[in-house]
């Protein structure tokens, strides 16, 4: 028999303002340490360098977790010019320098090419499997690491400010799978500069946003007020755009039996097969469910009731 695992039985999202210095991986730890948390898991890997929003799922939310990979993100970012470095970053070591520098004129002129749908090569330094290992283990052990280009979508590239003459500041919005630093990396390739990001902060992952966001910190004197304190977002925040529907009581007791119920009318006519539902009861999410051939088959079952 497996040990159990210690920690209390909490549910939610929690929206973490990581710092820079620490790894996701770390940051995930301490929140976890912090709430007594038997279960919990993060949504979007932020690299050590970086900053900003880090959505944090406990319980019963982290069974939510693949609808927040596929989301929407946005950041900010600061290209310093002059010199390129091997991770792309301000952390690895310098490959090349230029002494041209560009201007707002530059600038403006390239980012148009980067908006929509385009092919991007990731960095080296990365997480992404080559041949069955992290790329950027590879790349520690110098070893060649080919990294293949694939499409990433970009909806909104804006100059924020350029105040010194050797970096400028950057938002955008993008899809899943984006590097920030391949970005970087080709907005100086197209102005025939070399450069790398200085800073990264990461302001929105889907429904999660920086406004929201507290820091280890102020979880920390959070928890030392409140030793029983919760996350704060329901489960389901990370469903905002799944169709929910009402349930019965009968039809609760079927669903949490693994059971398919009749799908309504209205739904079938309104959704397509294999569209997914949020069940609810008296408002509490239920499961998730699938539309297949006029039935609403469970696949994934939540215990908050």
């Amino acid at each position: 028999m497996g040990r159990r695992k210690k920690g209390r039985n909490v549910s939610g999202w929690l929206v973490l303002d990581k710092d820079a210095g620490i790894s996701s991986t770390k940051a995930l730890g301490h929140a976890r340490w912090l709430l007594d948390a038997k279960k919990a898991g993060h949504a979007g890997t932020l690299d050590p360098l970086a900053t900003g929003v880090l959505p944090l799922a406990f319980g019963e939310a982290t069974k939510t977790i693949p609808y927040i990979m596929d989301a929407s993100k946005q950041y900010e970012f600061t290209i310093l010019f002059g010199s390129s470095t091997d991770t792309m970053d301000a952390e690895g070591k310098v490959i090349a320098r230029s002494s041209r520098l560009p201007d707002i004129a530059d600038l403006r002129e390239v980012l148009p090419q980067f908006l929509g749908k385009i092919e991007q090569v990731p960095p080296v330094f990365s997480a992404i499997h080559v041949n069955g290992q992290r790329a950027y283990k590879l790349a520690r052990e110098g070893k060649p690491v080919e990294m293949k280009p694939r499409q990433v979508e970009i909806s909104d590239l804006q100059l924020l400010d350029k105040e010194r003459h050797d970096s400028a500041s950057f938002i955008v919005n993008c899809g899943k799978g984006t590097y920030i630093r391949s970005l970087a990396r080709d907005i100086c390739a197209a102005c025939g500069v070399d450069g790398h990001v200085s800073k990264l902060r990461r302001t929105r992952v889907g429904p999660f946003e920086i406004c929201t966001a507290i820091t280890l910190d102020e979880l920390k004197e959070m928890v030392h007020k409140a030793p029983a304190y919760e996350p704060d977002l329901p489960v389901e925040t990370a469903l905002a755009d799944i169709p929910a529907l009402a349930v019965t009581d009968n039809q609760a007791d079927n669903i949490c039996q693994g059971r398919a119920i009749l799908a309504p009318d209205d739904l079938i006519a309104k959704h397509g097969n294999e569209t997914v539902i949020a069940a609810k009861k008296s408002g509490v999410l239920l499961a998730l469910m699938k539309l297949q051939d006029g039935c609403l088959h469970p696949f994934r079952v939540f215990n908050l009731i």
